[in-house]
């Protein structure tokens, strides 16, 4: 157990979920971190603050999650990797520059440890009410990309994921844990650099004279330039043209937003990751993400043990959402079940996507885990 010349801690951990986030993003190439300290998501500073001086990475406590969430889009054009930290609360005041960053086209990475809200809410108790958040919290047309680890396995894992993603579609990208699973400890198995994908980012090969900052080719997406190297680089907020000044008209507005939703839109497919068991056949379908994925399988089983077909889908993607699977599946199933942990997000996603298909919402608020028993009494239910 040793850190190799990239800075990977290789081999096996006991690890807590925000430290295996604070570990992936390494492994990611993640080398510039802005955040400030809030409950449940401090870990994942903490140790990036006493990891990154040993690989040549910058961790900058900055004075608010306003400051963190634009530092990091500094970080990028600059050439870094770079991602931030935070709750509930904090990403409510990110959510103008997670806007920034989608509408410039910035990679970068939103780790949100989630807690039990509104406002300051339950500090160190578990929740899920910021799934909605994630993809509407900004203003405007856009679509985002949001990554729900449901052990510190994950974290480390989809924390990758989310780096590679958010550079193969410059797009931000958001890893949603929740407090469960951020204090969790369990192994964590990290591998040899080598044998770690990571997506570069990519460079323009063009001239300085030729570069248009925000042209695109068939797969939509931007390459991009070093601030420093030579480039003109114009990079708003406002609607811009190809060269990046700004282009108030309908016309140019329908021409960048279009592009940049459906760079993630035509997507949807690839982007997809749902973990099933036995999914094919079954009768009523569980729908879980997080730590409620873990806290159903005792239902799930205590049917199963009584002949009956109950199928779990786990979402570890949940943005841009599985409709085609969904509408695959509605036709074949009696009913969807949803639980989590929040009066009720995903399942409206569920309803949507399932059509008249029978979806029954099994909400939490939030500051302990579901009863199993409830889960398996809405089972119960949706198998009459």
């Amino acid at each position: 157990m040793h850190a190799d010349p990239t800075g990977v801690l290789t081999g096996a951990h006991f690890l807590d979920g925000d430290h295996a986030a604070c570990e992936g993003a390494l492994a990611a190439g993640c080398r510039f971190v802005a955040g400030y300290p809030i409950t449940p998501s401090t870990e994942v500073v903490e140790r990036i603050a006493a990891r990154f001086p040993q690989v040549g990475g910058v961790f900058i406590q900055m004075e608010d999650e306003i400051a963190s969430s634009i530092a990091i889009a500094g970080a990028v054009w600059a050439g870094k990797k770079a991602m931030t930290v935070t709750s509930g609360p904090g990403l409510s005041l990110m959510m103008e520059h997670l806007g920034f960053a989608l509408m410039t086209e910035t990679p970068c990475v939103f780790v949100n440890v989630q807690r039990g809200g509104p406002s300051t809410g339950l500090p160190t108790l578990p929740a899920q009410g910021d799934m909605m958040q994630a993809r509407w919290g900004s203003h405007g047309d856009y679509e985002i990309v949001a990554v729900v680890p449901n052990s510190p396995q994950e974290a480390f894992d989809l924390t990758i994921k989310a780096f590679n993603l958010s550079e193969q579609y410059r797009v931000p990208v958001l890893v949603m844990l929740d407090e469960c699973v951020g204090h969790m400890m369990e192994r964590v198995v990290i591998p040899p650099a080598d044998q770690i994908e990571v997506y570069p980012r990519r460079f323009t090969t063009a001239t300085p004279d030729q570069y248009l900052p925000f042209a695109a080719g068939e797969d939509l997406v931007p390459a991009m330039v070093q601030a420093g190297a030579g480039y003109r680089v114009h990079v708003t907020g406002l609607t811009h043209n190809d060269k990046g000044y700004p282009d108030m008209s309908p016309a140019g507005q329908a021409r960048l937003i279009s592009r940049i939703t459906e760079k993630i839109r035509r997507s949807a497919g690839p982007l997809t990751d749902i973990v099933e068991d036995g999914v094919e056949g079954a009768d009523v379908v569980v729908v879980g993400y997080g730590i409620t994925s873990r806290v159903l399988l005792p239902a799930v089983a205590e049917h199963r043990a009584r002949g009956r077909r109950v199928g779990v889908m786990r979402l570890r993607t949940v943005w841009p959402f599985p409709d085609h699977r969904f509408r695959e599946l509605a036709p074949k199933v009696k009913a969807f079940v949803v639980p989590e942990l929040n009066m009720g997000q995903i399942v409206r996603e569920v309803q949507r996507a399932a059509g008249c298909s029978t979806v029954i919402a099994v909400p939490h608020a939030g500051g302990t885990v579901h009863d199993p028993a409830i889960i398996s009494q809405a089972l119960g239910e949706a198998l009459r």
